[in-house]
């Protein structure tokens, strides 16, 4: 599939033709009418639609590639920093990573439109003569929080009777090691696109079958959508090729070969992964959960998707989690200190 018409990449650079990707004419498209009209929704992808989805990711990631070698040979720095809504692109970004061309990769975890608000608040202080503190940015738990006693009074409100829980990571891990879909909502909700232990729903990444157990009981998604790991930041080298820091679920690895059959359900059809590098230090409730689930299993991984059904937002508040839970097919909700199963 050529794209050249649409973009054209050398050795240095990029370039796209951006009056050809919005021109129409008689309501059809320049895309459609070079390409092909647009895949219905729902419908059978057929080897037409693989083959442009394929180009477009091979082109996405060339110039991606080209920029990134460009500014290192340019300015003579080899740690690199992404934003924008392209850079949420993590097999691009893997890539990047696995090249050679970098020491050290960061994204910013909210890279699209919803990031602007960082600069919103960023901008005033800058000018107003602030300087910010020059530290890693190790995690994106930025939003609301809700504790037990707002919690209960949602549950109250729905009448629904919930065990409060001793040890929440040890009680969950169970439920995971048995086979359990689990509804996981803790601390304060993750800012940006990605589920990162806060507001997700989590399974056994060991059953081949998971995947499409999730997809058919919570997400009702296309088959081919691939779930991610979650996985202690101690063990990522075990599990994946070219591992490094990845706690925002923003690069793509290789999955070790002989790994990929322990952890199937995670493991995309290439053999990759988005993973998520859990730290201790950073949230302590989620690596214990994932560290008692590797007791039992001997597998410190668990998958994670995000709380939301098909077409919805992340869960926020808990009454947006109950309503969720029950119109799924998750068989525990672990909130907060409380636990409700159907």
């Amino acid at each position: 599939m050529n794209l050249g018409e649409f973009i054209s990449l050398n050795r240095e650079i990029y370039s796209v033709n951006a009056p050809l990707l919005f021109e129409r004419s008689n309501g059809t498209s320049a895309i459609a009418r070079r390409l092909g009209p647009e895949r219905t929704p729902e419908s059978e992808i057929d080897d037409s639609f693989k083959n442009i989805a394929f180009a477009v990711q091979d082109a996405c990631e060339n110039a991606m590639l080209a920029l990134v070698k460009l500014a290192t040979e340019k300015t003579g720095c080899r740690n690199v920093c992404l934003a924008g809504g392209v850079a949420l692109n993590s097999k691009a970004n893997g890539k990047i990573q696995a090249s050679g061309i970098v020491d050290n990769i960061f994204v910013q975890p909210a890279a699209s439109d919803d990031g602007v608000a960082l600069g919103a608040v960023f901008a005033p202080y800058l000018d107003g003569g602030g300087h910010l503190p020059m530290k890693p940015l190790r995690h994106a738990y930025l939003g609301p929080e809700f504790l037990d006693d707002e919690i209960e009074k949602s549950l109250r409100t729905y009448k629904l009777r919930a065990s409060k829980l001793s040890d929440v990571a040890t009680t969950t891990a169970e439920l995971l090691a048995s086979g359990k879909i689990i509804g996981w909502f803790q601390g304060r909700m993750e800012f940006g696109p990605r589920a990162l232990g806060h507001r997700s729903i989590l399974a056994d990444p060991r059953d081949p079958e998971m995947n499409a157990k999730v997809n058919n009981a919570v997400k009702f998604r296309e088959w081919w959508r691939p779930f991610a790991p979650s996985l202690l930041k101690e063990v990522a080298g075990e599990y994946l090729e070219h591992a490094c820091d990845s706690p925002f679920m923003i690069l793509t690895n290789p999955v070790r070969p002989e790994k990929r059959s322990v952890i199937p359900s995670v493991t995309h059809v290439d053999g990759s992964a988005r993973p998520q590098t859990v730290e201790k230090e950073v949230n302590p409730l989620y690596w214990n959960l994932i560290n008692e689930f590797g007791k039992r299993t001997g597998v410190p991984v668990i998958m994670n998707t995000s709380f939301n059904l098909r077409g919805e937002a992340i869960v926020n508040t808990p009454t947006h989690a109950v309503r969720t839970f029950f119109n799924s097919g998750m068989d525990a909700l672990i909130i907060g200190s409380f636990m409700v199963e159907k």
